[in-house]
């Protein structure tokens, strides 16, 4: 006979959580303070997704780095934490709005040398990463930038990772849009089509993680 079971509401679950996590560095700390206070901080990574991401980078012993959309740089900071000195990041974003208010904290950190910023539109980095021959040569790549292109990054990703590489895609719940068949709008559409094709993906072994607003995390063959 089955056992009932409570797991609390979502609400109880997260703050629990977020109340038994290590905590973040301190100029990780510092930048996220800051965005509490700007009109668009609410895009910022949570900080058990860069907490969980970082121990997988670490677990995995990863060492070069692609990240799509870059805003104010915490999660390439997070990154550029979790890997060896000589390690990379290539951060990827079509804007120095924001990225500049991150930039001084790289520095602060002491991994600025390890990220190199690229400003233009992803894609097109991309495709110039694998034209220059560097397929097969990333261990990670995070994905949080414009939905309607993330099939695009998912497939320059895959031929940018070596095998056994990662790729972790944000916002896979899309705020709960998703789950919602109603939900017709093209960045709901583009996630929940990338959503089914990682599931059936004989490239990679995957799972959604029920943490912020949901991460795909797909491991190339």
């Amino acid at each position: 006979m089955a056992c009932p079971k409570d797991y609390g509401t979502d609400e109880e679950r997260r703050a629990y959580i977020n109340s038994h996590m290590s905590e973040l560095h301190p100029v990780m700390k510092k930048l996220r303070e800051l965005m509490e206070t700007h009109p668009r901080g609410f895009l910022i990574s949570s900080p058990n997704t860069a907490m969980i991401l970082s121990n997988v980078l670490q677990l995995a012993g990863v060492k070069k780095c692609i990240e799509v959309g870059v805003f104010t740089g915490y999660s390439s900071l997070a990154w550029a934490l979790s890997i060896p000195e000589d390690g990379k990041v290539v951060a990827c974003d079509i804007s120095t709005e924001f990225t500049d208010i991150g930039k001084p904290f790289w520095k602060e950190a002491g991994v600025e040398h390890k990220i190199d910023l690229r400003i233009a539109p992803a894609a097109e980095t991309l495709q110039a990463m694998i034209d220059g021959g560097e397929s097969g040569t990333y261990d990670f790549m995070f994905i949080d930038a414009d939905k309607e292109s993330y099939d695009t990054y998912y497939e320059q990703g895959l031929q940018l990772l070596r095998q056994g590489g990662i790729i972790a895609v944000d916002n896979s719940f899309w705020m709960g849009r998703c789950m919602k068949e109603s939900d017709t709008s093209l960045p709901t559409q583009a996630i929940r089509q990338l959503n089914a094709k990682i599931k059936k993906d004989p490239r990679v072994t995957s799972v959604m993680i029920n943490i912020s607003d949901g991460i795909f995390i797909c491991l190339k063959k």
